[in-house]
């Protein structure tokens, strides 16, 4: 029997690589999608130049529904992960734009199945001019998008089109908004940090493992009838070692609407849609990990 296949965009890059690892150990075979190799070669790469709709339909093709190598589906995390390393204009247009011909070209060649990464920047605290809090605590996939900047507009403008593209072909689109993503070798520095409450206010002390990202992906390709939905993908708890309420009393006093328990060190994400909808449970938490 043939192992399932599944396209990863962004394969080479820091989380990509956990993604890619992930799906290899659960017996998947991988395709990436990146404009470089990766350091260690898991899988098969192709080079593609994902804003190039007609190189992004070339290395689909072979993977698409009328082909024996099918793909069951595709994990977009391919992108300008954050707001002005870049010109504006240019991480806008990058990441909508691949984005976009991603879903196309996955609509034209018949696969049905598309994980997105969008942000907890969406929600627009994290890259604002002047920071502004939230309008309610925890932060759900119901509370306002008012990004400013155009990083997390791309993130909004790709969850509308995840949407247009199930209207028109009822392909499956999971948008997760990702808490800030860690790897191994992302805490020893955070931790160093804890002292200095204020310098991960904007995030809302959110993370999520790169680990427990990839199992919510494959969680979200192997299950079926989802539609176009956004989830927040974040840790239960925070990425500081001071108590939630305490955190709250420090930076967001302003927040008088709390609309669940904020126990301990709970995150001001909530996950809780996702755990309902994917069954996903989290495995990786902060204090755990050296």
């Amino acid at each position: 029997m043939s192992k399932k296949r599944i396209i990863i965009t962004g394969g080479s890059g820091k989380a990509g690589v956990w993604l890619v690892k992930h799906f290899v150990e659960q017996d998947y075979e991988v395709i990436n999608l990146d404009w470089k190799l990766p350091e260690e070669p898991l899988c098969r790469t192709i080079i593609v130049d994902l804003n190039d709709l007609g190189q992004v339909h070339n290395a689909l093709a072979p993977f698409s529904g009328r082909n024996r190598q099918e793909a069951v589906g595709i994990v977009h995390f391919a992108a300008i992960p954050q707001a002005y390393t870049h010109p504006n204009d240019v991480c806008f247009r990058n990441n909508v734009m691949n984005t976009y011909n991603i879903l196309e070209a996955a609509a034209n060649l018949g696969i049905q199945k598309v994980v997105l990464a969008s942000s907890e920047s969406s929600y627009g605290m994290v890259f604002a001019n002047d920071y502004f809090a939230p309008q309610y605590l925890p932060v759900d996939e119901a509370h306002p998008q008012l990004p400013e900047d155009s990083y997390g507009l791309s993130k909004v403008v790709n969850e509308v089109t995840a949407e247009a593209f199930n209207r028109r072909t009822g392909m499956q689109v999971i948008s997760f908004r990702l808490g800030n993503i860690l790897v191994p070798e992302s805490y020893a520095a955070i931790r160093a940090q804890f002292a200095d409450t204020a310098g991960r206010k904007r995030i809302l002390w959110s993370y999520i493992d790169a680990r427990d990202v990839a199992v919510a992906c494959r969680l979200a390709i192997e299950k079926d009838g989802l539609g176009a939905q956004a989830l927040i993908l974040a840790a239960d708890d925070t990425s500081s070692d001071r108590s939630t309420s305490e955190l709250i009393e420090a930076h967001l006093s302003g927040v008088t609407d709390i609309r669940s328990a904020l126990d301990d060190r709970t995150s001001l994400l909530s996950n809780a849609r996702i755990k309902e909808v994917l069954g996903w449970q989290q495995q990786i938490y902060f204090m755990d990990q050296p």
